[in-house]
């Protein structure tokens, strides 16, 4: 199978591409860091109004409907400029609302940008809960509106604000869809970690073109070419797995991409600070705004062995589609 992007959607890639490169995004992840949220809501709303979150919203609250290969396509732009904030979380908590009241309450600010979610089960940490607006929480009671936050944790991401949920809140559905909602979550975390990895990989390639060592760039040394021929056939093997997932939507299609693009990038990742040598172990270096996120990325929605898990059920059962 030939999993091409037709021309509507390698536009809309290339708009998202543009406008996220025109934002300066480094500065927006660093303000986000120190819990200045300014700069990032701005960029959540023109985010949003280029269409991104409605892709994963009904029609009929204002979204566009499920288009789930856009959302790939969408969030893979999203991690290659390192774009902070519950994006996953956002599109979860579109799939978790599908009881009529709560969606046509709150399923519209979200497409629109003018409220973001967070979303994570009853008694873990959710991911910036102090800045989200709509908090969502499950147990085996079912889906309830979190009346609010514990104290911000920092994670291995400093982009990536950790906070407890506080218990209770309006029950919002007896029996959600927690199952579609990971699907959705492990779509887009997925592509997000895609992102991430072309990221890193277009930026230890022009390094190493800069970078010399005995009067030559070391991108010149066969080691380090086998190193980066290495990330990039494994980020392009985990790219046809993604679309093919957003196509079919099943569980165990969508865990295997989530666990190799995850994969894919984390190797990258190791691999470009390898070559970028004691620079790319510092802070200020923008480079360490993808290392860190390729390492969350590889653990948020489903660690490896719970996907790798996940895809092995299909085998034996046919998969689940979502």
């Amino acid at each position: 199978m030939r999993f091409l992007l037709d021309p509507e959607q390698r536009a809309f890639a290339d708009s998202l591409n543009a406008m996220l490169t025109a934002a300066d995004t480094p500065a927006v992840v660093r303000s986000w860091s120190r819990g200045d949220h300014a700069s990032g809501r701005a960029l959540w709303r023109r985010v949003a109004q280029a269409g991104v979150f409605a892709l994963a919203v009904p029609e009929a609250y204002e979204g566009l409907g499920a288009h789930p290969v856009e959302l790939a396509v969408a969030f893979v732009e999203l991690g290659r400029h390192a774009v902070p904030g519950p994006l996953v979380e956002t599109v979860a908590a579109a799939a978790l609302l599908t009881e009529p009241g709560p969606a046509k309450r709150l399923l519209p600010a979200l497409a629109s940008g003018e409220a973001m979610a967070t979303a994570a089960p009853a008694g873990s940490y959710a991911l910036d809960g102090d800045v989200a607006t709509t908090r969502l929480a499950w147990d085996a009671d079912g889906l309830r509106l979190a009346p609010g936050h514990g104290p911000v944790r920092a994670s291995l991401d400093p982009a990536r604000r950790l906070t407890a949920l506080l218990p209770g809140g309006e029950l919002l559905s007896p029996d959600p869809p927690v199952a579609h909602a990971v699907t959705w979550a492990r779509l887009a975390t997925a592509a997000q970690a895609l992102g991430v990895g072309l990221a890193l990989l277009d930026r230890t390639v022009a390094y190493v073109k800069q970078r010399t060592q005995f009067g030559v760039p070391i991108g010149s040394f066969q080691v380090v070419k086998h190193q980066l021929a290495d990330a990039k056939i494994a980020l392009e093997f985990a790219r046809p797995l993604l679309f093919g997932a957003a196509l079919t939507m099943t569980e165990s299609d969508v865990a295997a991409a989530k666990v190799t693009a995850c994969e894919a990038a984390y190797a990258t990742a190791r691999t470009a600070l390898q070559l970028h040598g004691a620079i790319g172990y510092t802070a200020e270096y923008d480079l360490s705004l993808w290392l860190t996120k390729a390492r969350a990325l590889r653990a948020s929605w489903g660690d490896p062995g719970e996907c790798r898990a996940a895809v092995l059920d299909g085998f034996s059962g046919g998969g689940r589609r979502s």
